[in-house]
C-alpha cells in the first residue's frame, strides 16, 4: 500500500514539474537583420573604419534577400519548432565538450567562501560533516519537487539544471567528451566521493531505509576515513583529470582496461558529489590569503599540495581545508553559477542549524577504499599530467582583493546600476592599463527560457568607448559643465551595457547558431566567419562574471585566451570582492596591475559623481 501511495505521490510531482516546464517560455531565434545590425555596432569601437566597411560588405551579402544568411534563418527556426531548445545543445557541445584544453583552470569555475572558524582537522572533520548533511538536504528537496520555482522579474526560470547536479560526470575521449547522468529520484546512487591524501574512498551517505545519515554518522565515518589515510599516496590519480582532453582521454582508455581502476573510476563517476578534505598549507600573509584560497580551490595548488585530491571531470567538489578555508570547484558542461548560487545559499543556512538528529544505533559498513592498479603506461601518463599541471598552475597569475571604499548600496543611492557601475570602471581600467579597448564578455544567464543557459552581454560599445576616451582626457577642462557632460555619457555607456544582451536577443549565440547550422548541412563555412574581423570579434581578451551571492564569496576562473583576463566580481552593500586572473606567459597582461588600476577607476567614478570639496 505504501509503494503504491508513493508511485502516486512520484507522479504527481513529475506531472507537476511538466506543467512548470512547459510554463517556461522556449527561447526565441532573434532576427537575423538585427542580429546583424548588432554585430556590425559592436565592431564599431574594435576595427578602423576600412576594416569596419570592407566587413559591413561580408555582412550585408550574407543576410540580403535570398541569400545564404536568410536560408540558415529559416532552418534554425525550423530546429526551433521541433527541440527543447535550438541552441543550449549546440553551446554545450561546441562551448565546453569538444574543447580540448585543461578542465583546470580553463574550465571549472571555483568558488572560495567565507573562512570557518576552525584551524585543525577536528573541526575540519565537524564542519564537512555539517557540509555533507546539508547537500543531503538540498537534495531531497531537489528530487521531491520540494525545491521552489525561481521568478526573475515575474517571470518563471528553468529549473531543469537542478537534478543534473548529482551523481554526474563529465567524460574524456579522443575529439569530445560526454556527460553522464546516473541520478534517478529512486534507486540513484547512494554514496559520495571522500578524497584526502590523494586517496579515494566510497561513503555511503543513507541508511538502509533510504534515510541519509545524520551529522554525528558522518562524523564517525570521516573519522574512519581519516584513520586509512594518514599517509599520503605516491601516485595522486585524480591529477590525471587535470590534462590536455585528448591526452586525458587516451590515458582514461588505457586505464580502464584493468577491472579495478574501472570498478574504481566508475564509482567516482557515480557518486553523488566528491568531497575534497585537504591539507594545510603553508601560512602566509593575510593579504594575500584570499588570493592563495582561490587558486587552491580551483587547482589544488600543484603536485607537491592538494591537487592530487581533486577529479576535475566530477560535476561538483567541496573543498574543506584543516585552516577553516572551504569552497567549491564545479564543471561547466553541466552546471551553471545561478543554479550553484541557489544550492550554496541553502547549504550555507543549513549550517547555521543546530544538528537535532539523534544518531541511530545501527553499525555502519566501513567507507571503501578505491584501488587503483598502476602499470608503467599510467605512471608515465600522471608524470606527464603532473609536470602539465605544475606548469599550468606556474603560469596562472591570480589576484583576489577586497574594494572596501563602498558597496552596491552607494551605487543605488546614486540611481545607478551597480553591475553597469563595475563593468564601466572594468573597462576603464583595461584602457588605462593597454590604451586600447579590446572583445570583452559579461555572461547572461538565460533561464527565462526552457532549457536556457547563457549569452554574452558584449562590451565595449561606442557610448563607452567614448566615455573612458574623454574620462583622462586632458584636453577637457575640470569645470561644471565638462562634470555634467561626463556624467551624461556614463549614464549613456551604462544602459547600452545593459540593454545589448538580455532577454534572448544576443547576438553571439545566434552567430553561433548559424555558423553550426552551415556545417550540419555540409556546407562551406559562410565567409562572415572566416572574416578576421570575427575572430578579432571573439577573441575575449576581457572576460567577466558577476557573482550575486548573499555572502562574501570569490569566484574565480582563468582567461578565455592566452592575453587575457578573466575579472570576476561580488558586489556586497558597502564592499566589493573581486578576483583578477591573468597568464604570466603574456608579458602584456598583469594581474597586479590590472586590480590596483581598477580600484583607482573605482574611486574615480565615485568622485565623478560624489566629487569631495
Amino acid at each position: 500500500m505504501l509503494r503504491k501511495v508513493t508511485c502516486i505521490f512520484n507522479g504527481l510531482r513529475a506531472a507537476l514539474r511538466q506543467a512548470h516546464s512547459s510554463s517556461v517560455r522556449p527561447q526565441p531565434v532573434p532576427p537575423l537583420l538585427q542580429t546583424l545590425q548588432r554585430y556590425l555596432t559592436a565592431l564599431e569601437p574594435l576595427l578602423p573604419p576600412e576594416e569596419l566597411e570592407h566587413t559591413r560588405g561580408i555582412v550585408q551579402k550574407f543576410g540580403c534577400p535570398g541569400g545564404l544568411g536568410e536560408n540558415l534563418q529559416r532552418e534554425l527556426i525550423k530546429r526551433a519548432e521541433h527541440s527543447h531548445n535550438w541552441i543550449s545543445d549546440w553551446w554545450v557541445q561546441w562551448a565546453y565538450l569538444e574543447c580540448r584544453q585543461p578542465l583546470a583552470v580553463h574550465s571549472n569555475p571555483a568558488i572560495s567562501l567565507p573562512k570557518r572558524d576552525f584551524t585543525d582537522w577536528r573541526g575540519q572533520l565537524v564542519f564537512a560533516s555539517k557540509l555533507i548533511a546539508g547537500l543531503l538536504d538540498f537534495k531531497a528537496q531537489v528530487d521531491s519537487g520540494r525545491l521552489g520555482v525561481e521568478y526573475m522579474r515575474g517571470q518563471p526560470l528553468c529549473m531543469e539544471l537542478f537534478p543534473q547536479l548529482f551523481s554526474s560526470c563529465r567524460i574524456p575521449g579522443p575529439k569530445h567528451d560526454h556527460v553522464i547522468h546516473y541520478g534517478r529520484p529512486r534507486r540513484g546512487p547512494a554514496h559520495i566521493t571522500v578524497v584526502r591524501n590523494y586517496q579515494f574512498f566510497q561513503l555511503d551517505v543513507y541508511n538502509s531505509d533510504g534515510t541519509p545519515l545524520t551529522e554525528s554518522q558522518i562524523h564517525a565515518q570521516l573519522l574512519r576515513i581519516r584513520s586509512q589515510s594518514w599517509k599520503t599516496d605516491k601516485q595522486p590519480m585524480g591529477i590525471l583529470t587535470s590534462e590536455h582532453r585528448h591526452t586525458w582521454g587516451q590515458a582514461y582508455t588505457r586505464l580502464l582496461r584493468d577491472k579495478i581502476n574501472k570498478e574504481s573510476v566508475r564509482l567516482i563517476e557515480k557518486s553523488i558529489f566528491t568531497l575534497c578534505l585537504d591539507s594545510p598549507v603553508m601560512r602566509i600573509s593575510d593579504e594575500k590569503y584570499s588570493s592563495r584560497m582561490a587558486a587552491q580551490i580551483l587547482h589544488g595548488g600543484g603536485t607537491f599540495s592538494n591537487s592530487g585530491n581533486r577529479w576535475f571531470d566530477k560535476t561538483l567538489q567541496f573543498v574543506v581545508g584543516e585552516d577553516g578555508s572551504w569552497g567549491l570547484l564545479y564543471e561547466h558542461a553541466t552546471a551553471e553559477g545561478p543554479p550553484i548560487a541557489t544550492l550554496l545559499d541553502h547549504v550555507l543556512d543549513y549550517c547555521k542549524k543546530p544538528d537535532r538528529m539523534r544518531a541511530p544505533l545501527i553499525p555502519l559498513p566501513m567507507p571503501k577504499k578505491l584501488y587503483f592498479y598502476i602499470n608503467s603506461e599510467i605512471k608515465w601518463d600522471l608524470e606527464m599530467a603532473k609536470q602539465n599541471l605544475d606548469i599550468l598552475i606556474n603560469d596562472l597569475d591570480i589576484k583576489c582583493f577586497n574594494f572596501q571604499r563602498f558597496g552596491k548600496d552607494l551605487v543605488k543611492q546614486l540611481k545607478l546600476s551597480p553591475n553597469s557601475f563595475i563593468q564601466v570602471a572594468i573597462q576603464l581600467a583595461y584602457y588605462r592599463v593597454h590604451s586600447e579597448v579590446c572583445a570583452a564578455c559579461d555572461i547572461a544567464s538565460l533561464r527565462m527560457f526552457r532549457g536556457g543557459r547563457t549569452d554574452y552581454i558584449r562590451s565595449p560599445t561606442n557610448q563607452m568607448l567614448s566615455f573612458i576616451r574623454a574620462f583622462d582626457d586632458d584636453a577637457v577642462s575640470v569645470s561644471n559643465g565638462s562634470v555634467w557632460g561626463r556624467r551624461h555619457s556614463y549614464v549613456t555607456c551604462s544602459c547600452a551595457h545593459i540593454v545589448v544582451s538580455l532577454m534572448g536577443q544576443g547576438i553571439d549565440r545566434h552567430l553561433l547558431g548559424l555558423k553550426l547550422q552551415a556545417i550540419e548541412e555540409g556546407l562551406s563555412v559562410p565567409r562572415i566567419f572566416m572574416d578576421t574581423a570575427y575572430g578579432l570579434a571573439t577573441h575575449w581578451k576581457l572576460r567577466t562574471g558577476q557573482v550575486p551571492a548573499n555572502t562574501d564569496s570569490v569566484m574565480c576562473f582563468g582567461p578565455l585566451v592566452p592575453d587575457g583576463y578573466a575579472v570576476c566580481y561580488n558586489p556586497q552593500q558597502d564592499h566589493v570582492h573581486f578576483s583578477i586572473t591573468a597568464f604570466n606567459c603574456c608579458e602584456e597582461t598583469n594581474a597586479e596591475k590590472l586590480a590596483l588600476t581598477l580600484e583607482r577607476s573605482l574611486h574615480d567614478l565615485q568622485e565623478l559623481f560624489q566629487p569631495t570639496v
